[in-house]
């Protein structure tokens, strides 16, 4: 019984120790921006440093879950050549402490690198995002084409 208000006690000090950002709905919907923007560079390390250190990757164009820096980046290097571009259908964005998230629909526009032809892949989404090292950074991201 000690141990358990101790325990508890702990736990409580700690929730008062946790400082919780300020975000607004307009912050997380930037974040969209910032990452179409790093998609934009077409470099793998700049779209990974907007993911967190523990990230779960989803893509919709591969089989594979990524849940390391490496792996993500790994991703990357082959997608970016497709010079993808995306853009939001609908969003629902829920804020909490230490985390953010925005779900919804979104349109993908991917540019054959050989012969420039563009194809639109129409996709589900969520973005789970969290505060690390004082910005926020993609912690999920899932993304799977619509079932038409």
């Amino acid at each position: 019984m000690i141990a358990t208000l101790f325990i508890a006690a702990a736990l409580l000090t700690h929730a008062d120790d946790v400082q919780c950002p300020t975000a607004t709905p307009a912050q997380i919907e930037a974040q969209f921006e910032r990452f179409n923007a790093a998609w934009a560079t077409r470099n793998p390390d700049t779209v990974t440093d907007l993911f967190t250190r523990e990230p779960v990757l989803l893509a919709t164009v591969s089989n594979t879950p990524r849940t390391t820096p490496s792996a993500v980046r790994d991703y990357f290097v082959g997608f970016l050549r497709n010079a993808p571009v995306g853009r939001i259908d609908t969003s629902t964005i829920e804020i909490d402490c230490t985390t953010a998230s925005r779900l919804g629909t979104w349109t993908v526009t991917l540019t054959d690198a050989v012969t420039g032809a563009q194809t639109d892949v129409r996709a589900r989404y969520s973005f789970i995002y969290r505060w690390e090292d004082g910005r926020w950074k993609i912690d999920h991201l899932h993304s799977s084409r619509m079932p038409e």
